[in-house]
């Protein structure tokens, strides 16, 4: 048995072979990182520069478009250069940070989203104690343990992958270093690790998301439970956008990543893989803000401060 160390570089085959997509999908993947970036970076800038929005559910959201901003950048640009200058091989150690980063920033969106789902819950179960409850200092203890949980899960997976040796090919089927592509490479006994990463992964997942379904579930029976039409439509509002954050989150993940090995398709997991590396954090921004008017006052305050200052 060759040393793990004896695979040097991958190969990543990328989404599409055909020379005659590359320049279109470059173009389309470019506008998706382009628009991914200004919203992410454009949600935090607002929500740092409006004193209205220094609140735990902005807080949370700036973090989530943080997170989206930079999982997303652990991916696109690799994808981006390869589709230009046709450049198909990462190094074993640039595959292993890829990992990492992509990884460890995907776990604290799912942290993060769960913590977000229990801010909805006090916000409209408990509107009276909602300010003593959700302090900062509780906003600023699950933000941190997302982050901790993040890296720590992150750190997890990096050592369950790469203690495995690599003696046969070195072609990765994905765009990029993802755990399944890169396991599956393996000449040693994957048994083990298979096991590691889905037990990891599922507790990950299912504890955040039996937060959020008890929390969903909470607030929709206190909607019921509401007399006026207007508190009914104002707190199904307040939850509509992260309802659909988490749904398209979930969704992807859990259909990418907890199924067994044998019932992989590569093509199948690059379609799911794109869509949960690049579309949604570029969703995620446009989700928020097209629902959120304080989100929208922000802006038009930025925009009007902006030409006042200018003119």
């Amino acid at each position: 048995m060759m040393n793990s160390t004896e695979v040097m570089e991958f190969i990543l085959l990328g989404l599409t072979d055909d020379p005659h997509l590359q320049i279109p999908l470059f173009i389309m993947f470019t506008l998706i990182y382009l628009i991914t970036l200004v919203g992410n970076l454009g949600m935090v800038v607002l929500i740092l520069l409006d004193s209205h929005l220094h609140t735990p559910m902005y807080i949370f959201l700036c973090n989530l478009s943080l997170v989206d901003f930079c999982y997303s950048t652990a991916v696109t640009p690799r994808v981006m250069t390869g589709f230009l200058l046709s450049d198909k091989v990462i190094s074993y150690n640039a595959c292993a940070a890829q990992m990492f980063f992509f990884v460890a920033f995907a776990t604290v969106e799912n942290y993060l989203l769960a913590s977000m789902a229990y801010d909805r819950y006090v916000a409209v179960c408990k509107p009276l104690h909602y300010t003593t409850t959700v302090t900062t200092g509780v906003c600023a203890l699950l933000a941190t343990g997302s982050y901790i949980c993040g890296f720590l899960n992150s750190s997890i997976h990096i050592g369950d992958t790469f203690s495995l040796s690599f003696c046969r090919s070195n072609v990765v089927h994905h765009f990029f270093c993802d755990i399944p592509a890169v396991m599956v490479l393996s000449c040693s006994d994957r048994h083990v690790s298979e096991l590691v990463l889905v037990s990891v992964v599922s507790f990950n997942i299912f504890f955040a998301l039996l937060v959020i379904l008890i929390s969903y579930t909470l607030i929709f029976i206190t909607i019921l439970k509401m007399p006026s039409s207007s508190g009914y439509q104002k707190a199904l509002s307040t939850c509509a956008s992260h309802f659909v954050a988490v749904s398209i989150f979930y969704g992807t993940i859990i259909f990418m990543y907890l199924q067994p090995s044998s019932s992989h398709s590569m093509d199948t997991d690059k379609m799911s893989s794109v869509f949960y590396t690049m579309i949604i954090p570029m969703l995620n921004p446009i989700v928020y803000s097209l629902r959120n008017k304080e989100v929208k006052t922000a802006f038009m305050k930025v925009i009007l401060g902006a030409k006042l200052s200018s003119g």
